[in-house]
């Protein structure tokens, strides 16, 4: 389970965890669509793509103390986004990021 501590609100009531090579390669390369309450946390990890995908996600580029340092919205397929500082990113549901208000600065949990 992924918390927006600061906010107290659920992001994902199921986390999947890409920590391997070729789980972050992959990431959710093949899905049709993330379920409302699904995410994935990829790390190390400082910028994603979503070449090959067919349907948006919301990102959140988070600091090994699991602080929102970027938030991407609605990125579309065949699109990259990145932020030099973080080590951890997760992606989320489009919409879930403006749903539970999370903004840069947030602390999230586990």
């Amino acid at each position: 389970m992924l918390v927006n501590e600061t906010r107290n609100k659920v992001l994902a009531g199921k986390l999947l965890i890409a920590d391997r090579f070729w789980q972050r390669m992959i990431g959710l390369l093949g899905k049709q669509q993330l379920s409302p309450n699904e995410g994935l946390l990829i790390t190390p990890c400082s910028a994603v793509h979503t070449l090959f995908m067919r349907f948006p996600i919301d990102v959140l580029f988070v600091s090994r103390d699991f602080i929102v340092l970027k938030a991407v919205e609605n990125l579309r397929p065949w699109r990259f986004a990145g932020c030099n500082r973080a080590r951890l990113v997760i992606e989320l549901r489009a919409g879930t990021v403006a749903q539970t208000g999370t903004a840069v600065g947030d602390k999230l949990g586990t």
